[in-house]
Order: structure tokens, then sequence, then C-alpha cells
């Protein structure tokens, strides 16, 4: 694989569907239309797809051979909130759908599902009047107890939000507040994992585009309840037998995650990825000089975690773009986004990592994986070997 061979991602493309689909609300649990509009996507590239009972989509964009085959994974849902009561004064107390502080929710202007229509509101803390309350609005704890939803419509009282058909369970989402700079920054709620969705239909595209044919099957997979931990719990295609996930790489202090960079994330909080298809990926991001950095999420689960611990016998991995105040006011920057579309595009035309992926190993340590030995590191100086020498060491033998 060289860089010549991997399609440039049309960048115009990459934005558009991003800003369309950041102005389609999608919580988990509330995501139809956004399963719709990435399915019309995909039937314009004409790649085929199935749906889930629950709108999972598994598209397949078929390769000169069918197995083994590989799945690259992108999530659909977005953080939200739910309706968890209905106080007296007409105010709505809120549960938080996914993980994420209530800090990044004052002042948000919101939309509230209920089952016969769409009222328009603002979550606020407890005491929001800087003229009621004075410096005691500085002193208000921070958690979701401590906020409220004022709905734009009568209801002073309980019956009044009843009347309005407002109830427990409503579904609440964010405003985006998209923001695409001249600077190519792009600032927003819920580029988690919209980005990245944006990105892999892009890497689509510029594949499909070009006539490039890959070399194996490979599975695009748009997932709906990856905030929540159930992704790709029951959605691989049984012969999978590499799976990529796409998602968001924190920029913050003590991580090695840049805005203007592609980061392969080498562990988080489910333990490290596969030793394999990292350091394959990594190669592909040499070959084609990208921007490319490892890191490790402490505090981070993925859809491939999710595939995993659902039973799938799978070597995996992740690729994430560079955003800054994850799952606040996110911000990551069009160099980010196209490095990562371009290596899942060079992903998706490589080699399989191991050919005899394709069949177990059965009594024969012949065709099994090797990795850095413990005697011939023993038996190495001290110095640390260069990267070259830990990339790309796979048996491929058929």
């Amino acid at each position: 694989m060289t860089a010549a061979t991997v399609p440039e991602p049309d960048l115009k493309y990459l934005q558009k569907v991003l800003l369309e689909m950041l102005a389609i609300p999608s919580p988990t649990g509330f995501t139809d239309t956004i399963v719709r509009y990435v399915a019309e996507r995909l039937e314009e590239l004409g790649i085929p797809f199935e749906l889930t009972r629950r709108g999972t989509i598994i598209a397949t964009l078929k390769g000169k051979q069918k197995s083994p085959d590989r799945a690259v994974s992108a999530h659909l849902d977005t953080i939200g909130a739910s309706v968890r009561a209905v106080q007296e004064n007409g105010r709505l107390s809120l549960a938080a759908i996914g993980c994420w502080s209530s800090r990044f929710a004052e002042g948000s202007r919101v939309s509230v599902f209920t089952d016969t229509g769409v009222i328009r509101g603002s979550v606020l803390p407890l005491m929001a009047s800087g003229h009621a309350f004075n410096t005691a609005v500085d002193q208000m704890p921070i958690s979701w107890d401590h906020v409220e939803l004022r709905l734009d419509a009568y209801s002073a009282t309980r019956a009044d939000c009843e009347s309005l058909g407002v109830n427990i369970g409503d579904f609440v989402a964010f405003d985006p507040l998209p923001e695409f700079t001249d600077s190519g920054h792009i600032s927003a709620r819920h580029l988690d994992d919209k980005a990245g969705v944006a990105a892999l239909l892009t890497a689509l595209k510029s594949i499909v585009d070009s006539g490039a044919e890959p070399l194996i099957d490979c599975h695009p997979l748009f997932t709906i309840t990856e905030e929540t931990g159930t992704g790709a719990a029951a959605v691989l295609p049984w012969d999978v037998s590499e799976f990529v996930g796409i998602d968001i790489a924190p920029v913050a202090p003590g991580q090695a995650s840049n805005e203007h960079a592609v980061s392969v994330a080498m562990q988080d909080s489910g333990g490290p990825y596969d030793y394999h298809l990292s350091r394959h990926l990594l190669q592909l991001g040499l070959e084609n000089q990208l921007p490319i950095r490892r890191d490790v999420f402490r505090y981070y689960f993925s859809d491939a975690h999710s595939a995993v611990t659902a039973g799938h016998d799978i070597r995996t991995a992740l690729l994430a773009f560079g955003c800054d105040a994850t799952h606040g006011y996110e911000r990551t920057h069009i160099d980010s986004l196209s490095a990562l579309s371009r290596l899942l595009g060079a992903y998706i035309l490589s080699p399989p990592v191991f050919a005899s992926d394709a069949q177990p190993a059965k009594g024969s340590l012949e065709r099994f994986s090797h990795q850095i030995e413990h005697d011939a590191q023993m038996e190495s100086d001290t110095r640390v070997p260069p990267v070259e020498s830990l990339i790309g060491q796979r048996n491929d033998e058929p």
C-alpha cells in the first residue's frame, strides 16, 4: 500500500454530510431519523446494507474475496437527556443519556420530543437569576439534580405540562450549535460521533468514486447505542476477523491526541487493543504520510469493546479524530477528519492483517502470530528499537 493508491477524500462532501447530520437530533434511543439519513447516503453510493430490528446499519463493500472479512464501525447516537420528573412548578427534571456533565447542559437550548410533538425550551440551574439570588448563583453544586428544563410554553404547574403532552421518559435533544470557521476548526455538540460517521462515509465515497476494489469484503457498521455501552454487541457478520472502531480522541492535558492528527488508541478502559491490527494501522499511516498519534484513553469504551464483550473472537483496533472538550462543546479540525478518512480508505483497501484468520489454527502453531519475543529482547542492548521494527510484524501466510 502506498500513498498513491489511496483516493483523496472529498472534504466538501465530508463537511456537508457532517452539517446535515448535526441538524438531526439523535440521542441514544431516538435515532430513527439519523438512521434513515445515513441509509440514504449509502444508497447514493450504491453500497448495499441491511438494518437490524432497532436500526443498526450493516453495509457491505464487496472485495475480491469474501473471507476473512473486516468491519469498520461509527456510531450515530449521541449524548442527551430524558424527562425524569415533572415538577409541581411546571419545570422538568432531567436524567442524562450517556455519561456527561450537567455543567455543559446549563444554558442549552433544547427540543423535547413528546408523543405528539416537539416543544422548545432551555436547561437552567435551579438558581438561574443573579438578580434574585445574588452570589448564591455561583455556589450551586454541579449535578443533574441541580438543573431543570424550562419549557417555552405555558407550564406553571404539573397539570399544565401534562396538558401539553409532556411525560416522564420524553427525549430531550440539545442544540448542536455548529460553526465551521475559515481556520478549518469545526465546533459543535455531538461531533462524537457524527464527525466519525462523516469521515467514514467520505472514505467510502472516495473508494467508490475511484473504482478501487478492496482485497476483502468490508462491512461499514453504523451503530445506535454506543453511548450506553452496547453499540456493536449483536451486529457483526459472523466471519468478521478484524474490527476497527471509529470514535473521538480526547485532546486534553495528559493525552497525546491532537486536533490536527488521527489517533490510534492503543488501550482504553476495556484494555489493550490488538497488537497486530493496531500496528497495521500505524504502518498505513506512516506509508501514507499522515499525521498520526498513539494514545491511551483511560475513561473510555468503544463499539469494539461491546463487540468483544458480546463474545466475538475478533481483532480490534480504534481510530479516532482529535477533539477538544469531548462530551461538551466539542471542537476538531478538518486536518484530523481528513487524516481519519484517508487512513480508513487505506485500511479498507489493504490486505488482511492475517489471511490465515479465515480458518482457526487447529492443533498447530505454524500460522500463529509473533510479537517481540522475550529472548530476543534480552539479547539486545538497552536502546529502544525503532518504530519501523515494531510495525507490520504479521504472518500473511495464506
